[in-house]
């Protein structure tokens, strides 16, 4: 059981430090609402990601089955991430008060549509569904159930930890940000979100031939 904890954190690492539309979207949602954004959006991220492994390791037929719909979710996934993409580069504006501060106006349905972006961007990225699904089926041949159980607990536990600390680091750093530099922020995580987007088509059209 020991091992299969080691097994989790090392797995829980390198979910926490890869680089995807994920970790761009958790820090701006934490920037431009502060702590209650971020946490909305990446509440999303989390439920996915644990239907995600339940359904790998339990179910890891159906999800191989859904993979022969990969082509259709990346597309879907895509288009989500780019529609968000250009909305933070072109329309997003940053509300401000008399002083000129940027002011956080996050009520239920911004919490709603943080909560939903963050499962639909996390369930529809085909590289996390393969993560899911290569790394259950790699540890199921030496691994009982008790011990997978543990082990992707301890990986989903590691990479909340990392999720709570990058929210608690860019909603502080906000603070220290006026208007402006929230807006450049924003144009630059959409750029980023737009990338990831062609990157994910890119892939679909020329990668898996």
């Amino acid at each position: 059981m020991i091992e299969a904890v080691i097994k989790g954190f090392g797995l829980g690492l390198v979910l926490a430090v890869s680089v995807g539309p994920v970790i761009f979207t958790i820090i701006k949602q934490s920037i431009n609402n502060g702590s209650k954004g971020g946490f909305s959006f990446v509440t999303g991220v989390w439920i996915s990601d644990i239907i995600w492994v339940v359904l790998s390791n339990l179910f890891s037929a159906l999800v191989i089955e859904l993979l022969a719909f990969k082509v259709t979710i990346g597309y879907v996934g895509a288009a989500f991430v780019f529609s968000m993409g250009v909305f933070y580069v072109f329309f997003k504006k940053v509300k401000v008060d008399g002083n000129n501060t940027a002011v956080i106006d996050f009520g239920r349905k911004d919490f709603t549509k943080a909560f939903v972006s963050g499962f639909v961007i996390n369930s529809l990225n085909p590289s996390v569904i393969f993560f899911w699904l290569i790394n259950a089926t790699a540890f199921a041949a030496n691994n009982t159930v008790a011990e997978r159980f543990v082990l992707f607990g301890v990986c989903l536990g590691i990479n909340m930890i990392a999720d709570v600390l990058k929210i608690v680091m860019a909603a502080k750093i906000r603070h220290k940000l006026n208007p402006h530099n929230i807006g450049i922020i924003n144009k630059i995580s959409g750029t980023i979100l737009i990338i990831f987007a062609l990157s994910i088509v890119y892939g679909i059209l020329f990668l898996n031939k």
